[in-house]
């Protein structure tokens, strides 16, 4: 897998390792009394079986071991040589070779097209024989 795919993976982990995060926050998080005029909040439900307290801990844990990982893939990609001035330089001589497959393209494309009305021309001319029987001269 190149390096791309592989920062676009990392970035998907990592918005889905916040989402879960997040939401295991709101979902696990004791109730607060947002003023007094507010009743109390009932006492969140209690379970032996798990400890709340340790995931927030282990979770962050997992999302900065991902940002970590997208780091070390960003810092993995090639450095461009020369600067941006060389970067401009490529493009241009890219963009110049563009234009001159498109140009050889567009050429072929119209012998293409003359090809193909020749052959549907002699395809018509061979079915009006055919159709009006005319015997060859």
């Amino acid at each position: 897998m190149d390096i791309i795919s592989q920062l676009q993976e990392q970035v998907s982990t990592i918005a889905g390792l916040a989402v879960n995060t997040y939401g295991t926050l709101q979902r696990d998080a004791p109730p607060v009394r947002l003023s007094p005029n507010y009743p109390e909040p009932p006492p969140p439900p209690t379970s032996d079986d798990t400890n709340f307290s340790d995931q927030p801990k282990l979770m962050s844990s997992a999302l900065v071991d991902a940002a970590k990982k997208f780091d070390a893939l960003v810092t993995a990609l090639p450095l461009s040589e020369g600067g941006e001035e060389a970067q401009l330089r490529r493009i241009a001589e890219l963009q110049a070779e563009n234009d001159i497959v498109g140009q050889e393209l567009q050429k072929q494309l119209e012998a293409a097209e003359n090809e193909l009305k020749r052959v549907q021309e002699l395809f018509n001319q061979a079915a009006d024989s055919s159709l009006n029987l005319k015997k060859p001269d």
